[in-house]
């Protein structure tokens, strides 16, 4: 049993760390503490239900639509929106608040529509839920291909960040911001590629999540609660913390909920989230100020 309960928290940490780095991403490159993201994982689990149930799309080729779609709309919410509001704030701190204020009201935006489309019920439908033996526990093939998705997609995020010209220049945007454009880095573009590429992410992880999970169109708060809590974790900006906070989070949920009480799984993670903050405000995984 307890075999059983890590394996089910690694898939789920995955999933958790996987929706964590597109946060990480849009939080700590292009300073946008966008709390519409949830509702982003959830908009794209909603697109996955309706190519699977209505044109009989594998979410496997969903994620071919999905996912680029998520960039572009991502894109377009930072060019048309965001962008604006980071060229007239005087400071990192301004840019937050106001940042905050406006992805609270697209938050409402989304939300809306999807519960107009789709009802405040939950959804769900029947992909890979067949068992499979891993190590003599079983698990549902879906949450398996869900974890390899999210080991999949995070490591070639980690590579585009640290093999390519373009990762090294978001990872200066995000370590010295204002030092980046001596060196020739167009800050402005990084800012709208990093959010984009934060979108894409959450929208890879609204479809896995619909692979295994029910939703509702009134979820996405809590996926964004969830990623931010590991944002937190594992330091703003880093995306091996995001990992490894992810997965620490989706074990201790997944033990929780095995061994003491479902109904306690939320105060678990709040729980670490503020000890977190109190013991270690850079992080686990973050480096300190001191």
């Amino acid at each position: 049993m307890l075999l059983s309960a890590l394996l089910t928290g690694l898939v789920l940490g995955g999933t958790y760390a996987l929706i964590a780095m597109g946060l990480t991403l849009q939080y700590g490159v292009a300073r946008i503490m966008n709390l519409a993201y949830g509702d982003v994982i959830i908009a794209a689990a909603f697109g996955a239900f309706v190519l699977f149930n209505l044109a009989g799309l594998n979410p496997l080729l969903g994620l071919l639509i999905i996912v680029p779609a998520g960039f572009v709309l991502s894109y377009l919410i930072y060019a048309l929106m965001l962008q604006p509001l980071a060229r007239r704030s005087g400071d990192r701190g301004k840019l937050e608040v106001d940042s905050i204020l406006a992805t609270f009201g697209l938050l409402f935006v989304i939300q809306g529509i999807a519960l107009v489309v789709f009802g405040s019920g939950f959804m769900s439908y029947s992909f890979l839920a067949v068992p499979i033996n891993i190590l003599g526990t079983p698990l549902a093939a879906n949450r398996v291909l869900a974890f390899a998705l999210a080991v999949l997609l995070g490591g070639g995020l980690y590579l585009l960040l640290t093999r390519t010209r373009w990762g090294t220049a978001i990872r200066a945007v995000a370590v010295a911001p204002g030092s980046a454009p001596l060196v020739g880095i167009d800050v402005d573009r990084i800012a709208r590629f990093a959010f984009a590429l934060g979108g894409a992410l959450a929208a890879a992880g609204g479809v896995i999540i619909s692979m295994y999970l029910t939703f509702s169109a009134t979820a996405g708060v809590v996926f964004t609660m969830k990623a931010l809590v590991v944002v937190i974790m594992g330091g703003v900006g880093n995306i091996p913390g995001a990992l490894a906070a992810g997965l620490i989070l989706g074990v201790v949920e997944t033990l929780v909920a095995s061994f003491i009480d479902p109904g306690l799984t939320l105060a678990a993670t709040y729980l670490i989230f503020l000890a977190v903050l109190v013991l270690r405000p850079s992080g686990l995984f973050g480096r300190s100020s001191s």
